[in-house]
């Protein structure tokens, strides 16, 4: 056999190739090929990349017989000596994700970890990752909820939605139906249910009152007969004590208390 390439079987018996390459005593798999020839010349672009300088970008150009994973996870040991499985590059105080070859996130290293082997999806328009047989959203790490918008919700700093350090995530509306309003500092916030259609619960001065207002209303309109399971807020800067004197004393608009008797009275 040709140097890094190894026979393999599948299930049906079918004969395929696989290429692996041994690099600072750590052994590396490369693929798997209908032929020898092709295994053997991802063998040789694997070691002809590892015993170069190529940065990332110019070592794309190898991807007719390696993954673009593959040689960002090579270019990365190389470089810095650590092995990652997923696409990940080691930055200077960062460090970024390769999406595609085009598409280049960034992090912080505080995430390295996480990241290192978690697989970022992307499927219209929304990153995710597969989390104990969930399907999460980055952006939840963030404290951003699932069906947030952009500019509304949440926005980024230096305006690159690639840049996901925490420095430059700005989390608007953190909460479950609330949003903001008006012009900083003197910013309101209104609190809205959906119950078949969207109605105002009211407007406050915080965003933790609104919070509290919503989850209020998500009680009142349990007692009338709504039956849909609504996401409740927590406060995590409120105790217990404080959280249920700021809910007893919160009123909320007298529109929808009188749409949720008629609820009653039907």
């Amino acid at each position: 056999m040709l140097p890094g390439v190894y026979k393999a079987y599948r299930k049906n018996g079918t004969l395929y190739y696989r290429a692996s390459i041994t690099y600072q005593n750590k052994h590396i798999s490369l693929g798997s090929y209908e032929t020898e020839a092709e295994a053997s010349h991802a063998y040789h672009h694997a070691d002809q990349l590892l015993k170069s300088d190529l940065s990332i970008e110019n070592a794309f150009f190898m991807t007719r017989y390696l993954p673009f994973e593959k040689i960002v996870s090579l270019c990365n040991f190389r470089d810095n000596h650590m092995y990652v499985a997923t696409p990940v590059y080691l930055r200077r105080n960062y460090f970024s994700y390769y999406l595609s070859i085009q598409k280049e996130l960034k992090f912080d290293i505080d995430d390295l970890f996480y990241y290192s082997n978690k697989t970022i999806m992307q499927r219209k328009g929304h990153l995710f990752v597969n989390d104990y047989g969930m399907q999460i959203t980055i952006l939840s790490r963030y404290g951003i909820k699932p069906h947030a918008v952009l500019g509304r919700d949440y926005d980024f700093a230096n305006g690159d939605d690639t840049d996901l350090r925490y420095s430059n995530v700005i989390v608007i509306n953190p909460y479950f139906g609330v949003t903001r309003q008006g012009e900083g500092p003197n910013y309101k916030y209104k609190t809205v249910l959906h119950i078949k259609g969207n109605h105002v619960v009211g407007i406050f001065s915080s965003q933790e009152k609104a919070a509290i207002a919503y989850n209020k209303a998500i009680d009142l309109a349990k007692d009338a007969g709504i039956t849909k399971d609504y996401p409740k807020n927590y406060i995590e800067s409120y105790s217990g004590e404080a959280y249920q004197k700021v809910y007893d004393s919160i009123k909320l608009r007298p529109k929808f208390l009188s749409y949720l008797q008629s609820i009653i009275s039907d």
